[in-house]
């Protein structure tokens, strides 16, 4: 036998083995995974059938056999109001929520925006079963105020910021109510609607529509933002009462009202930002039929939203398309029906609402104010009560000669079309761009000014002090200041009203704040008309009016135009705000030769106490040989000006035309009789025979004068008088 044959034979079966290794691993692999597979599986099962048999007895025990094996379940712990405010309403409308919140046994906590880090806090809300209520107000330029600022900012970063992404804040509950004025259409409610926004793409989940208060009670659906919020609060309630039960919405059935829908399931994400882009571009029908508007999934019904994220059989489709008609229809009623009523600024009797809310009427009573119908108001200027006791008068006196005791200083229009930073009335009035209140007849505002100035001068009678010939005098008003607040302008017969006057033999001096170029156009004369130019830029203008016109700029110009055609004597009111209009003399000198006024008045601003609407402070009020440099290098630049008169204790100056200067002597003063001579040969002529400023020019007293040892102190003042001017001064 051959050596070689037996070896070979040995050693077929490890080569045939070897030759077919790789099947044997593959075998072995394949077993290893489906035994791997198997032991996952089992445990799997076991685990599911422990968690659904867990044993009683124990827990029975931990808890004495009186509580059940699950607790009761706890679907809100608590609710958290935030505010962002800068006039105190939204802080004061958190209170009030705060206490209807605690009257369902829920821990309640209220929350300032500026002292609250959402980069720490926010993200503890999505496990906390906390409802979070924001109320943010809208502030000037649509920003948020200045207590929001952050919160806001840090909101819109995080919002867009694909490290957090869209479930970051998944399992937050949340509702906001926002504060607003319609009459900055362009950015109502911007703020509210930007945190309801910014909180939905960030994955938290919006518990109710979203609440819109309105401070135009003209367009307010409930007649003023407090009435609006009360109407979203019992609704809030009711919501938190439901979630409180556990209670689930139910899905809608296609007849609740837009901004209404009793459904929160979630739609998908593509739907859900579609819908709410639809929410952006129709917020105005929801508002028509609530107060608050629905957004993004609330924005359609349950069958709308079945349609989207399951299958439909083509029977429904019928009834579908039923539904969304008849949806469509039903809108387009409601709009037909609100929508004439909010435009035309009517109540639902079809009448012009009352500019003076009941509310508003409370608050400007208490400031002093004798209001007049539902328009005007008249209020007694501080300087009438210091001339009736001889210790001077205001800065008109001394520019003009007007006799401050017999000054009547009122408006029929309390209504304003910017909110100034520097505003003495801090905001209380309403505002807007147009007439759009129920009107009050000329006759009858006037007659009830003069009614109710006469019985404030009659509380005067045997005061300490005053004057019995200046009392007797002051019974008889001679001047009317149109400029106690608003813009008088504004009223539709103001032509009407200044007739009235002139018929009377009252002075007019009626100011505007430069936005009704066509009404200063068509204004018939009056004794001096004033044109407020608070800033020569528009970029300072904005920022110190705050105007609500878009095109604030190009009217405040075509003002100044309509002003260069009167030939009555005009005014430039300029109001210097320390760092914010003082650096501005070449562009205020390019103005002087647009509007050519006669006479420009220059004062520091007035401070008139803390405000929540302003950021004015003491540090903007120039001190008065501040404005003295201002007026000086100001004069340098218009060489038709030169300064005339002064009154140190307004901190104010006269800069007047070359022409009032004759024979080296100042002519400001005004001939009143005289002009209530040509104002009457004009009536007679049928406005045929025209007058200039010049035709009624007087005067000017030595004392009255700038530089004068007196400082524009009359010299009839009391001595007393003057040691309390120069304190105030020193105090200013």
């Amino acid at each position: 036998m051959d050596p070689s044959v037996d070896t070979w034979d040995l050693s077929s079966p490890l080569i045939s083995l070897w030759i077919n290794r790789f099947y044997i691993y593959l075998g072995f692999a394949v077993s290893i995974s489906l035994w791997i597979c198997l032991q996952i599986v089992i445990k799997t099962q076991d685990r599911s059938s422990q968690e659904k048999s867990v044993p009683r007895a124990p827990q029975d025990l931990m808890t004495n056999g009186y509580v059940s094996l699950q607790e009761k379940d706890i679907f809100v712990s608590g609710v958290k109001i935030f505010y962002g405010s800068q006039t105190g309403t939204a802080k004061g409308f958190a209170t009030v929520l705060a206490e209807a919140v605690m009257s369902l046994d829920l821990p309640v906590a209220i929350i300032n925006l500026k002292e609250y880090d959402p980069d720490d806090h926010l993200i503890e809300e999505v496990t906390s079963k906390n409802v979070c209520v924001f109320l943010v107000a809208t502030y000037t330029d649509g920003r948020p105020t200045e207590s929001a600022e952050w919160f806001c900012k840090w909101l819109e970063e995080a919002s867009s910021d694909f490290r957090f992404g869209k479930s970051y804040l998944k399992g937050m509950r949340y509702a906001v109510f926002g504060l607003g004025n319609s009459a900055y259409a362009s950015h109502f409610n911007k703020v509210g609607k930007n945190v309801d926004k910014w909180l939905w793409m960030l994955g938290a989940h919006r518990v109710m529509s979203r609440g819109e208060g309105d401070c135009d009670v003209v367009k307010s659906k409930h007649g003023s933002i407090e009435a609006d919020f009360r109407a979203w609060k019992t609704k809030f309630i009711s919501q938190l009462q439901a979630l409180q039960k556990g209670e689930r919405k139910k899905s809608c059935g296609g007849h609740c009202k837009k901004g209404k829908c009793e459904s929160h399931q979630h739609g998908s994400e593509e739907r859900e930002e579609g819908s709410h882009e639809q929410d952006e571009l129709h917020h105005k029908d929801t508002e028509e039929e609530e107060p608050f508007e629905s957004s993004s999934e609330e924005e359609f019904g349950g069958e709308d939203r079945q349609s989207l994220n399951s299958i439909v059989d083509v029977e429904d489709l019928g009834k579908i398309m039923d539904h969304v008609k008849k949806e469509k229809r039903e809108k387009e009623q409601q709009e037909e029906k609100s929508g004439l009523f909010r435009n035309m600024g009517r109540n639902e009797d079809g009448e012009r609402r009352a500019m003076i809310t009941p509310a508003l009427r409370e608050a400007l009573t208490k400031q002093g104010y004798q209001l007049i119908g539902s328009h005007s108001g008249v209020k007694l200027c501080r300087w009438t009560k210091s001339m009736l006791r001889g210790r001077g008068g205001c800065y008109k006196h001394t520019f003009y000669g007007i006799e401050s005791h017999r000054c009547m200083e009122t408006t029929p229009s309390l209504a304003c079309a910017n909110k100034c930073v520097f505003c003495w009335r801090h905001h209380t009035n309403p505002v807007g761009t147009e007439w759009r209140w129920k009107m009050d007849q000329p006759e009858m505002i006037l007659k009830e000014a003069v009614e109710n100035h006469q019985n404030m001068i009659k509380q005067f009678k045997g005061v300490p002090g005053v004057k019995a010939e200046r009392f007797e005098e002051g019974m008889t008003v001679k001047h009317c200041a149109l400029s106690l607040v608003g813009e008088p302008i504004m009223y539709p017969e103001i032509n009407r009203f200044l007739k009235l006057l002139h018929q009377c033999k009252i002075s007019s001096f009626l100011v505007t704040n430069a936005q009704f170029p066509a009404e200063i156009r068509n204004l018939k004369p009056v004794t001096q008309l004033y044109v407020s130019v608070d800033a020569s830029t528009k970029e300072s203008l904005k920022k110190i009016d705050r105007p609500l016109f878009k095109d604030f700029w190009q009217r405040f110009l075509d003002s100044l135009k309509a002003l260069a055609a009167k030939q009555q004597r005009t005014v430039y009111r300029l109001t210097l705000v320390k760092a914010w209009n003082v650096d501005e003399l070449q562009a205020y000198a390019q103005l002087v030769f647009l509007g050519n006024p006669d006479f420009i008045e220059v004062k520091g601003v007035t401070y008139c106490g803390e405000s929540s609407a302003s950021s004015l402070t003491m540090a903007h009020v120039p001190w008065h040989e501040e404005v003295v440099q201002f007026v000086r290098e100001l004069v340098d630049l218009i060489p038709d000006y030169e300064i005339a008169c002064e009154h140190e204790h307004s901190n104010c100056l006269l800069i007047a035309h070359k022409k009032f200067k004759i024979g080296g002597e100042w002519w400001t003063w005004i001939d009143y009789n005289r002009f209530q001579e040509l104002i009457q040969e004009y009536e007679d002529s049928g406005g045929s025979k025209t007058f200039s400023a010049k035709d009624y020019m007087a005067r000017t007293p030595h004392w009255a004068l700038f530089g004068a040892n007196e400082r524009g102190f009359d010299p009839k003042d009391t001595r007393h008088q003057r040691k309390n001017k120069s304190k105030a001064i020193s105090g200013c």
